[in-house]
């Protein structure tokens, strides 16, 4: 089976905020993934309100929608940030065990880097329930939380599905 392969990761804060939108496929228009990011919150504002009402407390959403040559999956932490990735199509079946890993790789990159507090040092005291602000105000200082979605999506590209 040929393996899985990640074309982009979109982490958004819960105001809908995007904190980091990364793309690893060569040759692609970086603001197909913006765009990309941005319609796949309204699919998961649909599930969570929908979730909110079967009182369910998955963090996986699924299989969003497919748009070209992509799939988009996505997944909210239980601070409500919200993690998208982009698959590229293929004709092989994706394992939804598969696209779990890679969100609770993600999911712990994530964690890791908010939970440093020494990142936090210029971050605005009145921002700090925004994520996206003390992401942001750190930008050269957050190289180790880039490398590991980068190492992520690399990983992604190198493992083949499993049978």
């Amino acid at each position: 089976m040929p393996p899985l392969r990640l074309n982009a990761v979109a982490f958004v804060s819960p105001q809908n905020h995007p904190i980091l939108i990364r793309s690893f496929a060569q040759g692609q228009d970086e603001l197909k993934y913006h765009y990309i990011a941005h319609t796949s919150l309204d699919v998961i504002d649909e599930r969570i309100s929908a979730a909110v009402a079967s009182k369910s407390t998955e963090c996986y959403m699924n299989l969003l929608y497919t748009m070209e040559d992509v799939a988009v999956y996505g997944y909210i932490t239980p601070l409500k940030v919200k993690i998208i990735i982009a698959l590229a199509l293929t004709d092989s079946v994706v394992r939804d065990a598969d696209v779990l890993t890679i969100f609770r790789a993600l999911h712990t990159a994530y964690r890791h880097a908010v939970a440093n507090p020494f990142l936090r040092l210029n971050a605005p005291i009145d921002g700090y329930n925004d994520h996206a602000t003390v992401l942001q105000a750190g930008n050269g200082k957050w190289q180790t939380f880039r490398k590991r979605v980068d190492d992520i999506g690399k990983a992604v590209g190198v493992v083949g599905v499993t049978a």
